[in-house]
């Protein structure tokens, strides 16, 4: 059987694109199906983050930069710090309905984390869209469609009920909370198990 987990994340998290390159891996070996939901880290109208929690994560980036290259093979070149997430969260539900998802939302994760580009901009997005398929002009309009923008509150408020504090969240089969950038060897172990379990429980 194929296993299912509903992912929270946000497209400025870097953890959250880690786990993504993770996930897509798991896709290809397991069969492993994704969803996934959104969460805003900094939503609109947030006030200043506070200098000295700035300073601890910009101090953070290093180790950051060195352990996903390490583990994951990535060079990360991040786009500018800050920026309302919402506009691609909007669009990651337009392309769902779409059937472009998993295309968009790793053109997304790519664009800011290893080209740097600013995805708060809908010219930037309108681009991205456009390389993986969709209608620019569609898409564009779509971004002020009311009704997705409530599917992206509608996934902040599901995780609020879940109690969920961070991103990634990786929920397998509406019941199992993996949270955290797990690397895929750790995705693996766990889905296995899952599985061997299910199957215990079948028979």
């Amino acid at each position: 059987m194929s296993l299912h987990v509903d992912v929270w994340s946000d497209f400025v998290c870097p953890w959250c694109y880690l786990v993504s390159t993770s996930l897509e891996k798991l896709q290809e070996s397991h069969g492993v199906t994704v969803a996934w939901k959104s969460y805003e880290l900094r939503p609109k109208g947030s006030p200043p983050i506070p200098e000295h929690y700035k300073q601890r994560i910009m101090a953070g980036r290093p180790q950051l930069i060195a352990m996903a290259k390490e583990r994951y093979g990535l060079e990360l070149n991040q786009g500018k710090w800050g920026i309302d997430s919402r506009p691609a969260l909007i669009g990651d539900k337009f392309a769902e309905k779409s059937g472009l998802e998993a295309a968009y939302h790793k053109a997304v994760f790519e664009a800011y984390f290893l080209e740097a580009k600013n995805i708060e901009d809908r010219d930037v997005l309108g681009e991205i869209a456009e390389t993986v398929g969709l209608v620019k002009e569609d898409f564009l309009a779509a971004l002020d469609d009311v009704d997705l923008e409530a599917e992206v509150l509608a996934d902040v408020q599901l995780a609020r009920q879940y109690q969920l504090t961070g991103v990634p969240a990786l929920v397998f089969e509406n019941k199992y909370l993996i949270p955290g950038a797990q690397p895929y060897e750790e995705l693996v172990r766990f889905v296995e198990q899952m599985e061997e379990r299910l199957q215990e429980q079948n028979q």
